[in-house]
């Protein structure tokens, strides 16, 4: 008669990925005495883990990530010459530092750091259509941030009055009368007036030539 091995009466296995038979492995590898014994072992049993872990070939330092497995299986109790340096379970359990939000982050987080780097952009372009063109785009932008964050309609003058905050008042569209709407469809039409006077340009050339 066989003694049937349960689960729920079997060790915890540190890495799962790997299999109870790596595990046991492992574990005999840290029972031999000798140490040459051991390096030898502990150096086929990463050929072993690098063979079912494949899709790891592809990442830095591949081999290290394989050894630092190894140890962490062993509980950092296997003795063995690694090429890396032994991690320490003191640097596994250690709780990372606290991530602090971004100190460039405005009270308006809606709009994204996005906008935030269009509008710092917008300040450095001279004046003219141009710049013109890419404020009444950044503004655009902001309505739309800011109506999916808040389904409900918004005035532009509350846009206006978030750009001129964010951009430390070196952009002002609060007396702006026209709408973003009317601005968009101002600024394609001028965009459109352009390309044609190119293209009449352009034709009155041929025609000269000939």
């Amino acid at each position: 008669m066989f003694d049937l091995e349960y689960n729920s009466a079997r060790s915890t296995l540190i890495i799962p990925e790997y299999g109870r038979h790596i595990q046991k492995l492992v574990n005999h590898c840290i029972a031999l005495e000798e140490k040459e014994e051991r390096n030898k072992m502990a150096k086929a049993i990463i050929q072993v883990m690098g063979n079912l872990q494949p899709h790891l070939r592809d990442v830095p330092d591949f081999k290290h990530k394989l050894w630092d497995q190894l140890h962490i299986m062993a509980d950092f109790n296997l003795d063995v010459d690694s090429p890396y340096e032994t991690p320490s379970k003191e640097e596994l359990t250690e709780k990372p530092a606290k991530l602090d939000y971004p100190k460039s982050a405005s009270k308006y987080r809606f709009y994204g750091t996005n906008i935030q780097t269009m509008i710092d952009v917008a300040l450095t372009w001279e004046d003219g259509d141009k710049k013109e063109a890419l404020v009444f785009t950044v503004a655009n932008h902001m309505k739309k941030c800011y109506l999916n964050w808040n389904k409900d309609t918004v005035d532009d003058a509350v846009i206006f009055e978030h750009l001129y905050e964010l951009s430390d008042g070196k952009i002002d569209l609060r007396g702006v009368e026209e709408s973003l709407v009317e601005s968009k469809s101002l600024l394609r039409k001028r965009n459109t007036q352009g390309q044609k006077g190119k293209t009449n340009n352009n034709k009155g050339h041929k025609s000269r030539k000939r």
